[in-house]
């Protein structure tokens, strides 16, 4: 993909955007790790960690990217980011990981740990976003992570305050998977034309986002009816 084209910026944005709302758990679990630690070493943490994290992230990023190559597992990983994209949009927990040492080692390794474990949803849909770019998926991560660890605080409260983020997010999440479904070796030859795979990405986006935010709803009224 050519640099500096509105299809690279789209891309780009996108990659932020999923980032931004997929991350949100390791910002917070990122400060958990730090908070307890002397505070000289608290920045260091948060910098050493982001740091750490991008690496990380870069790496299996870029191994998802090639694994993605293979006829088969764009279809695969399409199917799971759209569950994940509904559990975006259904769900309100959150898990939890403790430093259980206040040292300045133990929670860097908490904060790479964590970013393992909890980044795998980020890795395919950032992999699938970027279409094979690997520009694309160091520019989103050095971007992107930075925002998350040192304003997760505001993204936080952005999120809770505006939920079409989260809305907005899921569409972008969808429409990811639907085009990594509709490119799979083994789903292309279904689609004509250009023109019946991009049906087929708007109409998944948008039955993904009506049944996720009717199941959303549902437990909402659940829960005031438990009250």
């Amino acid at each position: 993909m050519e640099i500096f084209t509105p299809e690279f910026f789209s891309a780009l944005m996108s990659i932020i955007l999923i980032n931004l709302v997929l991350a949100g758990d390791n910002a917070l679990l990122i400060g958990l790790a730090a908070k307890n630690l002397p505070k000289k070493q608290q920045k260091q943490a948060i910098f050493l960690g982001t740091i750490g994290a991008i690496v990380v992230r870069l790496i299996l990023t870029i191994v998802a990217v090639k694994l993605l190559e293979i006829d088969g597992l764009l279809l695969i990983g399409g199917l799971l980011l759209v569950y994940i994209s509904f559990k975006l949009l259904t769900s309100n927990t959150e898990p939890e990981i403790h430093s259980k040492k206040n040292t300045l080692f133990s929670a860097l390794s908490t904060i790479i740990i964590a970013d393992v474990l909890m980044g795998v949803d980020n890795v395919i849909a950032v992999a699938g976003a970027a279409n094979g770019d690997i520009l694309l998926i160091t520019l989103g991560l050095i971007i992107s992570i930075p925002i998350v660890v040192w304003g997760s605080t505001l993204v936080i409260k952005l999120i809770g305050k505006f939920p079409i983020i989260i809305l907005i997010g899921s569409g972008v999440l969808t429409l990811t998977a639907a085009e990594m479904i509709a490119k799979d070796a083994y789903v292309k030859p279904f689609f004509d034309n250009p023109s019946e795979a991009l049906r087929f990405e708007i109409i998944l986006v948008i039955v993904v986002t009506y049944i996720g935010l009717m199941v959303r709803i549902l437990r909402g009224n659940e829960s005031k009816e438990a009250y």
